[in-house]
């Protein structure tokens, strides 16, 4: 039962437990989830579009360090749920707080600060601007920030070749693989260290090479920053690798695994 597990115990004498898939060291369930407080706490979150109700009451909560997966069939309301979390879009009733942070206490220039400074996002189709080289699109929301351009060049050079692109940085996204540009997404999510990740269908457009790269970096980002990841997904692999694992349909949750 121990020959793919590795045992590893830490400066504070913490306990993690690993497992190898497909040559891939991963850390197991509930590894990382940390209880040092509440990253995310919606209650009773309702949202519709017209006549049409696709949040009918969802009660949410995440731990800071936790990976958790939200899952269902299409129209279920998971991609509605997770643009509310992200302050993207607003609920018709009920509560969320990030971080502490009451979003109905922030006006729309507050909450655009907010997001950008502490919400990293990343898309199923990359979302990148054509006209910019990699390296550009990854400084972009630093640059919203008013971050020093000089910093934030180094910053982003730092990022993406811990990603292994530092022989794409002056690619545009036409000359990039599709891998390549989710990576670099992903460090545009990174370049302003936010502490909540929140991913649509990130692996959605990727091969099973690629797919299976990007869930290892998700956990390898959240060990080495210490992120809190919201992730919709289809793909059972990924789901299966998260701490929780979240069921909604019909606009509830229905069930937590």
């Amino acid at each position: 039962m121990l020959k793919n597990r590795l045992i590893v115990v830490d400066n504070s004498a913490k306990v993690h437990f690993f497992h190898t898939k497909n040559n891939c060291l991963l850390p197991e369930r509930n590894n990382f989830a940390q209880n040092f407080g509440k990253m995310i706490k919606a209650k009773n979150i309702h949202k519709s579009f017209g006549e049409l109700e696709v949040l009918k009451g969802v009660d949410l909560v995440v731990n800071k360090g936790e990976i958790v997966s939200i899952v269902g069939p299409s129209g279920a309301g998971k991609t509605t749920l997770l643009q509310i979390l992200g302050t993207l879009d607003k609920p018709n009733g009920g509560e969320v707080l990030v971080d502490g942070i009451d979003f109905s206490k922030l006006n729309e220039k507050e909450l655009a600060a907010f997001r950008n400074k502490h919400i990293g996002f990343i898309f199923q189709f990359h979302q990148l601007l054509p006209e910019f080289t990699a390296l550009e699109n990854v400084m972009i929301p630093a640059f919203i920030a008013r971050k020093d351009s000089k910093k934030t060049t180094q910053k982003a050079k730092e990022i993406l070749t811990y990603l292994q692109l530092a022989d794409r940085m002056e690619h545009k996204p036409s000359e990039l693989s599709g891998g390549e540009k989710q990576r670099v997404a992903v460090a545009r999510a990174l370049i302003n260290d936010p502490s909540l990740i929140l991913a649509d269908e990130p692996s959605g457009s990727l091969d099973s090479k690629n797919k299976d790269e990007l869930h290892k970096l998700l956990f390898e980002l959240r060990d080495k920053f210490g992120l809190t990841v919201v992730i919709v997904t289809h793909d059972k692999e990924l789901a299966a690798l998260s701490d929780r694992v979240i069921e909604m349909k019909d606009g509830l949750i229905k069930q937590e695994v």
